[in-house]
């Protein structure tokens, strides 16, 4: 599964307990007795009616999760449940997270290994369209008496919140599809009078599960209308996800996003792909990347880029030369010292590769010296990647390729042996 590109909804806070219907079928007659009052001709005409309908279809949807709430322990959920037990209690694995379920008659609970609440799931409601028809109602009421537009506002808020909460959900159940759905309704209930506001986050994620659901052109929908909003997500995901969606114009966003978002290793990909597959010359991903260096000539990123490009198109000293400027204008961007890291112990591996096939011994011995020679070289890089980051996961990754390189020349120097050591120990 691609990388979540959308933030982890949770809850703030324990939410201020009210009196809730208790059951679907109390939810159901409260909902009627409103709904009677709305279709009531005298009483219709009156905002007060509507948004008691609103009030109902909320309390209709908040009745099955309670005061319970997303980030919650274990012991704050036996505090607000009371008797409330589950029926059963099974471990699944969810994006590749274990977690606990326990299943009430109304619910799911998902909790992490830490005992904290993850997912509420709720499998039984009064009307499965609830928080729709409740902003709906709320929208009637401002549409009847702008006077009450503060109430409406606050109350169409929270149910966009809801939606959005609902959509984090089904994306973290596997549920990429009705994500997206969800994420929609939450932008759209927000998006009219009175609250009018362009919900770009939300106008984002529809997309972004959509493309995930493989429902490319309800994706496209919505990254365009964010390119429109001028809205390009977090370095430029926008660009790089329209260039997938429509290659006729994969040329067109990649260029532009390129020029928004040097460093965006997304865009970079994405450009380099196009290039390369379409056998156009590669002189124009120079051309884009000279233009952003005259913008920020102090930007070692940008010459981390190119030596990613030249070790891409197989030009492997002059990436090592790249990655060296991006170090020699910033000694502490730990990405510099990794891309000539990695691309020397690529080169090994390609060696190495080589050498399996070689019949003759003499050219063996001569690829094996090559293939230690590489190998070599990519250690006073990454040593000095894991120095100055900061980073304790790319110090871990940056340890799992010296403990691999130190191994295999343990038995020629004591000094070896002892970094095979240290790094096989660390963050262990």
């Amino acid at each position: 599964m691609k990388k979540l590109m959308i933030a982890v909804a949770i809850l703030a806070g324990l939410q201020v307990a009210q009196a809730q219907p208790k059951s679907v079928t109390d939810s159901k007659k409260a909902i009627e007795t409103a709904l009677s009052a709305a279709q009531n001709a005298k009483k219709a005409t009156k905002a007060a009616t509507w948004l008691k309908l609103g009030e109902a279809y909320v309390k209709a949807y908040d009745a099955p999760i309670g005061n319970i709430w997303s980030g919650a322990s274990k012991q704050d959920l036996a505090l607000v449940m009371g008797n409330e037990k589950p029926s059963t209690t099974e471990t699944v694995v969810l994006n590749g997270e274990q977690m606990t379920k326990e299943v009430y008659a109304d619910k799911n609970l998902y909790f992490r290994g830490n005992g904290q609440l993850a997912i509420i799931e709720v499998t039984q409601t009064a009307d499965k369209d609830a928080l729709v028809k409740a902003a709906e109602a709320y929208q009637k009421a401002y549409s009847l008496d702008n006077k009450k537009s503060k109430d409406v506002v606050e109350a169409l808020k929270g149910i966009s919140g809801k939606l959005v909460q609902d959509a984090y959900n089904q994306y973290s159940l596997g549920n990429p599809a009705a994500a997206s759905e969800l994420f929609e309704k939450a932008a759209n209930v927000v998006s009219g009078a009175p609250v009018s506001k362009i919900d770009t986050n939300s106008i984002y994620n529809a997309g972004f599960t959509a493309l995930n659901a493989k429902d490319n052109e309800r994706a496209k929908k919505f990254f365009e209308q964010c390119y429109k909003l001028g809205y390009y997500s977090e370095n430029g995901a926008i660009f790089a996800k329209l260039a997938e969606i429509d290659p006729t114009k994969a040329k067109q966003y990649l260029e532009e996003g390129f020029e928004k978002y040097p460093a965006s290793q997304e865009i970079l990909i994405g450009l380099i792909n196009y290039y390369v597959g379409s056998g156009e010359s590669t002189d124009r991903l120079f051309e884009l990347l000279d233009k952003a260096k005259a913008n920020e000539p102090n930007n070692s990123s940008l010459y981390y880029v190119e030596g990613n490009i030249r070790s891409k198109l197989g030009d492997n000293a002059a990436a090592v030369a790249a990655y060296r400027k991006c170090n020699e204008i910033d000694p502490n961007n730990a990405f510099g010292y990794i891309g000539e890291g990695i691309l020397h112990y690529n080169e090994a591996l390609d060696i190495q590769t080589k050498a399996q096939t070689e019949q003759d011994d003499a050219k063996y011995m001569a690829l094996v010296e090559q293939f230690e020679k590489a190998l070599k070289d990519c250690l006073p890089p990454f040593e000095k990647a894991f120095e100055v980051t900061k980073d304790n996961e790319i110090k871990k990754s940056i340890a799992e390729y010296l403990k691999q390189v130190y191994f295999r020349f343990r038995d020629q120097d004591p000094s070896y042996e002892t970094k095979y050591k240290y790094y096989s120990e660390y963050g262990q």
